[in-house]
């Protein structure tokens, strides 16, 4: 038997420091976060006590079947472009009702709402990842970081209004929208 390594969980800190300066934190559903100026990532803010701190674990694509990874990869470039200076990280919670569904009742809702294919149209814009938090003990389920160069904020946001009105949302109990912009060093 194979040993399995160790999951090793990314950590998003609201502090007083950190790579990312916090334009904005905004509640759609539930309650928000506490303020913070900065948003560390992967390291221990420097100056203070955090405001908050999420954890989340990069995973495979639990809803994507091979042809939509394919898409995906076709379509999708990787987080830390030079010209992506904006940033968004968004945690979500689905509902008890949510979690009570089945895996195959779950990616109908998901396939009803044209998830896969709303995002598929901002890319290579926007960049994203997906950390899975639900299983860990986290206040929310799911954290999504996404980057974005200035001039695709619009587009950014237009694709959240398309997510929002998918079935998939009727689910979502707690959301904030987290907007970001890169500390230049």
């Amino acid at each position: 038997m194979t040993e399995r390594a160790p999951i090793t969980l990314s950590r998003f800190v609201g502090a007083d420091a950190g790579q990312w300066q916090i334009t904005s934190i905004r509640e759609f559903r539930g309650a928000s976060l506490p303020s913070a100026r900065f948003l560390a990532i992967d390291a221990e803010a420097s100056a203070g006590t955090p405001a908050w701190t999420l954890r989340g674990a990069g995973s495979n694509l639990r809803y994507t079947t091979a042809p939509e990874r394919t898409a995906l990869q076709a379509k999708q470039e990787g987080l830390g472009r030079p010209a992506s200076t904006r940033a968004a990280l968004i945690p979500i919670r689905k509902s008890a009702e949510w979690w009570a569904m089945a895996q195959d009742e779950r990616r109908a809702v998901y396939e009803q709402g044209s998830h896969l294919p709303i995002g598929l149209d901002y890319l290579p814009g926007v960049a994203r990842k997906l950390y899975h938090s639900r299983d860990h003990g986290e206040p929310f389920d799911f954290l999504t970081w996404f980057e974005f160069a200035p001039d695709q904020e619009a587009e950014f946001d237009h694709m959240l209004v398309r997510l929002r009105e998918c079935a998939e949302w009727d689910y979502v109990d707690r959301e904030v929208d987290i907007r970001l912009t890169r500390v230049t060093p």
